[in-house]
């Protein structure tokens, strides 16, 4: 019944909005989109856009734009998912803080015995890469780490993800394993005790190992004619089965919720204080140029290296004018980013968001995906398109941006 419910809403929802100026947009640039519409259901395409108008009072107002938006349409969200894993621990840090409990961003993050062993009894400025909150949540949005993201996990627990998506409004969303590290389903349900050090390395809180026994919606995907298993090529379809899945309106709706939460109900925006918003909106902006800890070596890692819509994964330096709040994700094969863009220039700003399939010879798991021919250029190409678009859109009101100056 609750997926039965979801579906029907889902369909209410693609149903109100419009589903032909996308395409319309897309069929005017044969010699950058013709490929992919001609063959846009084998690349299983999904765009989402929200154009944003303002009220006297400077309130959005949003109109949603889709293209082939199916939420029965599997695709692999690969590193989206450390947005809503990141925006849970900040809010369940905060939460903590607010209740009495002397934590902060800044204190050590440890997951076991051994990072006791090199934390304990020393001084945290003696370890300027120590894992914390806030460390790891910067290189979740500036560069995608995956060991971010599977110490964060352990920080939430499936339950704690699944539970707290569900409240939001999310109850399809499955967030169930780890990236990166092999694990079976009996070790991605299980977390590591995680303790909280002070500057001196004594414990400050503390929560035990615990086991999951969350109850996720069932799904079926198959996909392509074959996979590597090793380096053994097993001829039948990849398995995703036992992955995680989340809709791709539901990471457009949960950004939208944090960078204009006022647009949603209480129970649906993240916990937040001030200091939060500004925290979160900082480092989904800003680029790796910007951040001294961590610090990146900016000949190899370019402003726009995870500003796929737009850029393309471009490397070199971005205009600081054009600021792009987002969160991408790549593997399988699969490319997503979904962001809200704005340029304070000429005053424009929109959500967009789009996922597609770069596998043209259907095998997975053999690092041999399109992203440089076809997924890269796509997102590039429909950033811009739809930043055309926006320049010469007609508004009653140019919108008060300040909220999203940031000093960098």
């Amino acid at each position: 019944m609750r997926i039965l419910f979801l579906l029907l809403w889902v369909a209410g929802s693609v149903g109100a909005q419009d589903t032909v100026l996308l395409k319309k947009l897309l069929a005017a640039k044969p010699d950058l989109f013709g490929e992919i519409l001609q063959n846009r259901d084998s690349l299983r395409v999904q765009i989402l856009y929200t154009q944003i108008d303002r009220s006297k009072k400077n309130k959005p107002v949003f109109t949603d734009y889709a293209f082939q938006l199916n939420p029965a349409e599997y695709f692999y969200p690969a590193s989206m998912v450390k947005m809503p894993v990141a925006l849970l621990a900040l809010e369940k840090l905060s939460k903590a803080r607010r209740a009495g409990i002397p934590i902060s961003l800044q204190s050590t993050l440890i997951t076991d015995s051994l990072d006791l062993v090199k934390y304990s009894n020393k001084l945290q400025d003696s370890f300027p890469d120590r894992p914390t909150i806030e460390r790891l949540i910067k290189q979740i949005f500036l560069v995608s780490d995956n060991d971010a993201y599977n110490r964060l996990f352990e920080y939430l627990g499936q339950t704690y993800i699944q539970e707290q998506l569900t409240k939001k409004g999310y109850p399809e969303a499955i967030i169930r394993h780890r990236l990166s590290v092999s694990r079976t389903e009996e070790q991605n349900r299980t977390t590591n005790a995680v303790s909280f050090l002070d500057k001196n390395g004594a414990v400050i809180t503390s929560q035990p190992a615990a086991y999951s026994k969350a109850v996720f919606p069932a799904f079926q995907t198959r996909l392509g004619k074959g996979y590597y298993a090793g380096n053994q090529l097993m001829n039948t379809a990849f398995v995703f089965d036992d992955k995680n899945r989340v809709y791709l309106q539901d990471f457009h709706r949960m950004l939208q919720s944090v960078i204009m939460p006022e647009m949603f109900p209480k129970q649906q925006r993240f916990d937040f204080t001030k200091e939060d918003e500004q925290f979160i909106l900082h480092w989904m902006s800003a680029f790796p140029s910007e951040s001294t800890s961590p610090a990146y070596d900016t000949a190899k890692v370019g402003d726009a290296t995870v500003k796929f819509l737009y850029y393309g994964a471009a490397n070199g330096r971005a205009p600081k004018h054009i600021r792009i709040f987002n969160k991408i994700g790549g593997a399988y094969g699969f490319l997503t980013d979904v962001s809200y863009f704005v340029d304070f220039e000429q005053k424009i700003e929109f959500f967009l968001s789009a996922t597609i399939l770069c596998n043209s010879d259907g095998i997975f798991n053999d690092d041999k995906y399109d992203y440089t021919h076809t997924g890269y250029p796509f997102l590039k190409n429909l950033g811009r398109t739809v930043y055309e678009y926006e320049l010469q859109r007609k508004k009653k009101r140019l919108p008060d941006l300040s909220k999203y100056r940031i000093e960098y």
